[in-house]
């Protein structure tokens, strides 16, 4: 089961709604975490803007994703050892246990890994293939490549867009499959219908986010949002 102590909920010192359904909304955000920092919403602004190119795109994308892996990573077990500085002997902190592995969803989730490993250069990486049906929006399953010891490390999981929630169910369903316990969610944007969704069907998975946007459009695009991340990230349309 996720600490979930370090992610505060996303409506923290807001007066108790009086709607029964804004109370309900509310619940459903409780272990979502959205980063407010000045440079990560200044860095969000840019990438929804349809001027950003392609090459400045995808070097947003990675400082933002290195900005929220500082966030979802706050509360990694630690332990102290003894080294020695050129000065004097100490006893100093590192992290302790299994290094992380980091989980991308194909294809968009490639765009934030390179960041993620600039901080953690250590860490493993798995990748799970969806696409979204475009007449459901229900996710298949075309990939699924983890390392031998998944079911040992914490996973972060990681997608630019949090649409329908339906890709990110099915990812994390197919992660407690091979018998991953412990996992945060990590996404520049997010809908409030996927979050609710999301929160419904994993309670236990603490999510990180830059920004949420409040509905989506009939094709299942997060509205403002920024469009699909993966052809911005590529350059494919």
């Amino acid at each position: 089961m996720n600490d979930m102590s370090a992610v505060p909920a996303v409506e923290s010192g807001v007066p108790e709604p009086a709607d029964p359904a804004d109370a309900a909304d509310l619940a459903c955000l409780s272990g979502v975490m959205v980063v407010d920092h000045p440079l990560v919403q200044h860095k969000v602004t840019l990438v929804r803007s349809e001027d950003t190119t392609t090459d400045n795109f995808r070097r947003l994308v990675r400082e933002i994703s290195q900005l929220l892996t500082y966030e979802a990573t706050r509360d990694l077990a630690m332990e102290t050892i003894a080294i020695r500085t050129p000065i004097a002997a100490t006893q100093s902190r590192v992290l302790s246990g299994k290094k992380l592995c980091l989980v991308s969803i194909l294809r968009a989730g490639n765009g934030f890994i390179d960041g993620m490993l600039d901080l953690l250069p250590a860490a493993r990486v798995g990748h799970i293939g969806l696409y979204r049906d475009p007449e459901t929006l229900e996710p298949i399953e075309y990939y699924f490549k983890m390392p031998e010891d998944i079911q040992e490390r914490m996973v972060i999981v990681v997608d630019p867009m949090l649409a329908t929630g339906n890709s990110a169910i099915a990812a994390l369903n197919r992660l407690k499959e091979a018998g991953v316990t412990t996992m945060k969610y990590v996404c520049l944007i997010a809908s409030r219908p996927g979050l609710r969704a999301l929160r419904a069907a994993h309670p236990d998975v603490g999510i990180v986010t830059a920004a949420i946007d409040d509905t989506l459009n009939e094709h299942g695009y997060i509205v403002p949002g920024l469009g699909d991340a993966g052809d911005r990230l590529y350059g494919t349309r």
